[in-house]
C-alpha cells in the first residue's frame, strides 16, 4: 500500500484518564463510519494501522550533588550542565514525533527505526519498548531500519551513546498512541468504555473475557474519527519486559549466518568492485599506466578513476582483486607523506606545555601520556551497493549518518536529493567508523562512471590502512595539592585533528565543519570535547583543554571519542597521586567523588572484587571510574604481568549506573565490549604510521585482544533503575583503560606513559 502524509494531523495530549481508565488507553470516542483515512503523521491504507506520536521537548533536571567534607569543590563544567547527548536530544525534538509504527492484519507490529544497528543491540532494546507498551510478545515486533529521511534533520544520527536516550520517550509515546487507538476501536465495536478494557498478548480484552486481536482492529483503529484519546506510556513501575535481561532478537540469525549485511543483498545486475588505493593516505591519482591491459584481464568489466583511487569492476571479487593489484598507477602525494610515528608525536608534544608556574604554597604532580592511533577494525569492512541511473540513484550501506550521505551523494551525482534513495543496512560493527559514508559515495561514483550497478568492498588491508582511525594524542597533566586536598587539575590534550565533517548527520552542520580558518572542523571538535569530557572529582580548579594539530589523516570518532584517552590518563594519574598522598586508590577516589551515586558504583566493584586482597608477585589489582552522558561506571581488574611483555587481565568486575537499563543483558554486552577495547588499546593494539601510511593491514598485525587475552572471570553488576536511561555505548572504555593501566603499573612496579605498552612491529607489512 502507498504511504500517505497528513501534515495537518497531530497527536492530542489530554489530561490524565479518569479513575478506572488504564494509562495509555483511549477515552470513549463517538461511533463513526470506518474508512481508510490518514491518521496522525503517517498512515498506511487500511487494514494496516500506522501511527507517529507527537512528543515535545522536556527540560532535564541536573543530577543532585553532595560535596564531601574536606575537599575543594569543583564548579560544574559544560558537560555537567549540558552534555552532547542533551544537545542532540534538543536538536532532534522538533522531529521526534515523526517515528512510524504499523500494526498489520496479522497482528505483527513493525517499527521503522531512524538509527543504525551496528551490533550494539539497539533493535532489541527498541523492540522491547514497543512490545512493552503494546502488551505484545517480543517475537511479534519487527524493527526495520529506516531509509534516509531528510525531513528528520538532526534525528537520524547514531552517535554519542544517544540512541536510547533520545528514543526512549518518543518510541513509548508512539506505541502508546497505537495501543490507545486499538483500545478505542474495540470499545466502539463492543459499545463499552475504553476504561473498562485491558490489553494482553496482542489483543484487547473485555471484562467478560472477550478478546479482539490487534490484527482485527487495525482498519477501525485507522479511522480518522478516533481522534479523542489519551496516549500516555505506562509508568515504569508497570513494566514487565523493559528492564528484564533479554537475548538479542537477531542473535540466532547472526550465529547461523542468516543475518543479511550489505554484500549479502541480492541487487540485480550489481557486479563486484574493488579500489586500488594510493601508497599514502589521501594520495591522488595522476595517471593509470596500464588501463587497457587491466581491462583485458579475465572477468574485468570496467575501470573507473575516482577521487580516492582506481576502481575495477569484474564478474567476481577474486577477478576484481587480481585486476586492481595489477594496476600500474602514478600517484600524487598524500597529506602526511613525510610523517611517521616520531614526527607525529613530536608535533603533538610541542603543541601543548605545562603551566609555567605551579600554584603557590602547593605541591604538584606532573605527568605526560602518549596514545597511538587505533583502527576501528569492525568485522565487516567498508562496503556498499549502488545503482546509479541517469535520473535516479539507489544506494545500500551500513550508515550512521544516512541523511548527509544521501545529500552528499546527490550533490556528487548532480541529482535532486529526492531522486537518491539511501537504504540503511545493518552493519557488522562500527565504533564510530560508519559515521562516515566513504564506501557509499565511492560505490555511487563507480556506478555512475561505468553505467551499471556495483557491489563495492574494501579489502581488510585497505580498511585498516585507509579506513578511519582514532587519532594519536599527547597529554600533559598537572595536579596541585596541599594539606591533603587536591586544589587544581590542569589537563592539556594535543590530538591529531579528529575529522567531524559529518556534522550532526545532515548537510547544514556538515557544511559548517568545512569553514576555513579554524571556524569549521576545529571549532566543532572543541565543542564536542567540552560537551563530553569532564572530571567526576572535586579537584578544585579544574581545566581540561584540547589543542588539535592540523595533520590531515583519515580520523574519526572512536568509541568514547576524547574520553577514552583523556579520562583514562587521569585515572592512571589518580593512582599515582594517591600514592604520593599516602592513600589507598579506592579510598582516595571515594573521598573526592562528587556524590553518593558515584560512590555507590565504586563501592560495588570494590566490594564484589575484594579490593586489596593479597596477590602473588607479578599480579595486581587496578581500578578506574568514569562518568559520562548521565551514566557512571567503575571497573576493577586483576592482571597477571609476571611476563610484562605478555600480560593478561585475568579478572574484571564492573558496575554501572545508567539510570534505567532497557535491556540489562545488552548493557552487559556493551560494558564487556568496552573492557575488551580497553584491554586491547592499553596493552597491545595500535597503528604504526610509517611515511604517510599505517603499517598494520590485518588482524594478525593489529593486535586486538583475542580470546586468550580476555579475562576468564568477568562479573558485571547493573545498579537499580532510577530515572530515565543514560548513555551506555561509550561508557565502559575510559574506566577500564584506567583500571588496566593501574593494574599493570602495580604488578610491574613501573608506570607506563606510552600506550599500548607493548607495541613492537613484529610482522612484515604488506606492500603499499
Amino acid at each position: 500500500m502507498a504511504e500517505q502524509q497528513n501534515p495537518e494531523a497531530r497527536t492530542e495530549q489530554q489530561a490524565p484518564p479518569s479513575p478506572g481508565t488504564r494509562q495509555g488507553q483511549a477515552d470513549p470516542a463517538p461511533p463513526a463510519h470506518r474508512t481508510r483515512r490518514r491518521f496522525l503523521t503517517y498512515l498506511l491504507a487500511a487494514p494496516t494501522l500506522a501511527v507517529a506520536a507527537g512528543l515535545g521537548p522536556e527540560g532535564a533536571a541536573p543530577a543532585a550533588a553532595d560535596g564531601a567534607d574536606g575537599v575543594v569543590p569543583t564548579l560544574p563544567g559544560p558537560a555537567d550542565l549540558l552534555d552532547l547527548g542533551d544537545v542532540l536530544i534538543l536538536a532532534g525534538a522538533p522531529t521526534a514525533h515523526l517515528l512510524v509504527l504499523t500494526v498489520g492484519e496479522d497482528g505483527t507490529v513493525t517499527f521503522r527505526l531512524p538509527r543504525e544497528e551496528v551490533g550494539q543491540g539497539l533493535t532489541t532494546a527498541v523492540a522491547m519498548l514497543v512490545a512493552e507498551e503494546l502488551d505484545i510478545p517480543l517475537a511479534r515486533v519487527r524493527v526495520q531500519l529506516d531509509d534516509a529521511r531528510p525531513e528528520l534533520l538532526f534525528n537520524q544520527f547514531t552517535a554519542s551513546s544517544n540512541s536510547i536516550r533520545s528514543l526512549y520517550d518518543p518510541v513509548r509515546h508512539t506505541a502508546a498512541a497505537a495501543r490507545a487507538r486499538l483500545v478505542a476501536a474495540a470499545a466502539d465495536r463492543w459499545g463499552l468504555k475504553p476504561g473498562k478494557l485491558t490489553t494482553r498478548d496482542g489483543a484487547v480484552v473485555a471484562p467478560d473475557g472477550r478478546t479482539a486481536p490487534y490484527g482485527t482492529l487495525t482498519a477501525a483503529a485507522a479511522s480518522r474519527h478516533l481522534v479523542t484519546l489519551t496516549a500516555r506510556p505506562k509508568p515504569e513501575s508497570a513494566h514487565t519486559l523493559v528492564g528484564t535481561p533479554t537475548p538479542r532478537v537477531d542473535a540466532r540469525a547472526m550465529v547461523t549466518g542468516r543475518q543479511s549485511y550489505t554484500l549479502d543483498l541480492d541487487v540485480p545486475g550489481a557486479k563486484p568492485c574493488m579500489v586500488r588505493r594510493p601508497p599514502t593516505v589521501y594520495g591522488t591519482v595522476r595517471a593509470v599506466n596500464n588501463e587497457a591491459a587491466v581491462r583485458a584481464m579475465p572477468g574485468v568489466l570496467a575501470t573507473v578513476v575516482i577521487p580516492t583511487g582506481v576502481a575495477v569492476v569484474a564478474e567476481t571479487f577474486g577477478q576484481a582483486l587480481d585486476a586492481k593489484n595489477a594496476l600500474d598507477v602514478t600517484w600524487g602525494p598524500g597529506t602526511i607523506d613525510g610523517y611517521s610515528d616520531d614526527g607525529i608525536r613530536a608535533r603533538l608534544r610541542s603543541a601543548v606545555s605545562f603551566p609555567p608556574l605551579p600554584l603557590p604554597l602547593t605541591r604538584h604532580l606532573d605527568a605526560e601520556f602518549d596514545f597511538a592511533p587505533v583502527s576501528h577494525a569492525p568485522l565487516e569492512t567498508n562496503a556498499a551497493v549502488a545503482d546509479v541511473r541517469a535520473d535516479r540513484a539507489t544506494v545500500w550501506s551500513g550508515l550512521k549518518a544516512p541523511i548527509v550521505a544521501q545529500q552528499t551523494i546527490a550533490k556528487e551525482l548532480g541529482l535532486p536529493v529526492g531522486k537518491v534513495t539511501v537504504h540503511v543496512v545493518q552493519a557488522g560493527g562500527s565504533f564510530g567508523r560508519r559515521l562516515f559514508f566513504d564506501a557509499a559515495l565511492e560505490a555511487a561514483q563507480v556506478s555512475k562512471g561505468c553505467g551499471r550497478p556495483v557491489r563495492l568492498m574494501w579489502s581488510r588491508v585497505d580498511d585498516m590502512r585507509h579506513g578511519r582511525m582514532r587519532p594519536a594524542t599527547h597529554h600533559k597533566i598537572r595536579v596541585s595539592y596541599a594539606s591533603g586536598r587536591v586544589v587544581a587539575l590542569d589537563h592539556r590534550v594535543a590530538a591529531v585533528e579528529t575529522d567531524v565533517r559529518h556534522g550532526l548527520g545532515e548537510i547544514l552542520t556538515a557544511t559548517g565543519t568545512k569553514l576555513p580558518g579554524g571556524l569549521g572542523n576545529a571549532a566543532f571538535a572543541q565543542s564536542l570535547f567540552h560537551l563530553t569530557v569532564k572530571s567526576p572529582y572535586h579537584f578544585g580548579v579544574t581545566g581540561q583543554h584540547l589543542t588539535e594539530v592540523p595533520l590531515r589523516m583519515p580520523t574519526a570518532s572512536w568509541r568514547s571519542v576524547y574520553s577514552a584517552n583523556t579520562r583514562g590518563a587521569e585515572e592512571m594519574l589518580i593512582d599515582e597521586l594517591a600514592a604520593r598522598m599516602g592513600k589507598d586508590p579506592v579510598e582516595f577516589r571515594r573521598e573526592f567523588l562528587k556524590n553518593s551515586g558515584q560512590r555507590a558504583v565504586l563501592d560495588k566493584v570494590a566490594g564484589e572484587g575484594a579490593w586489596g586482597r593479597p596477590m602473588p608477585a607479578g599480579h595486581a589489582q587496578g581500578i578506574g571510574f568514569h562518568e559520562e552522558y548521565k551514566s557512571r561506571t567503575a571497573c576493577l581488574v586483576e592482571i597477571d604481568a609476571t611476563d610484562p611483555r605478555h600480560p593478561r587481565v585475568t579478572k574484571a568486575v564492573i558496575a554501572a549506573d545508567v539510570g534505567r537499563a532497557v535491556n540489562p543483558r545488552g548493557l552487559e554486552a556493551q560494558l564487556l565490549g568496552g573492557l575488551t577495547d580497553a584491554i586491547s588499546t592499553t596493552l597491545t593494539a595500535g597503528l604504526h604510521i610509517d611515511k604517510g601510511l599505517p603499517l598494520e593491514g590485518s588482524y594478525s598485525q593489529f593486535h586486538y585482544a583475542r580470546q586468550k587475552d580476555t579475562p576468564p572471570d568477568v562479573r558485571i553488576f547493573i545498579m537499580p533503575a532510577t530515572g530515565e536511561p543514560g548513555g551506555a555505548g561509550e561508557l565502559g572504555v575510559p574506566a577500564a583503560v584506567g583500571a588496566v593501566g593501574n593494574a599493570y603499573a602495580r604488578a610491574t612496579g613501573t608506570r607506563p606513559r606510552r600506550f599500548p605498552v607493548n607495541f613492537d612491529v613484529d610482522f612484515t607489512p604488506f606492500p603499499r
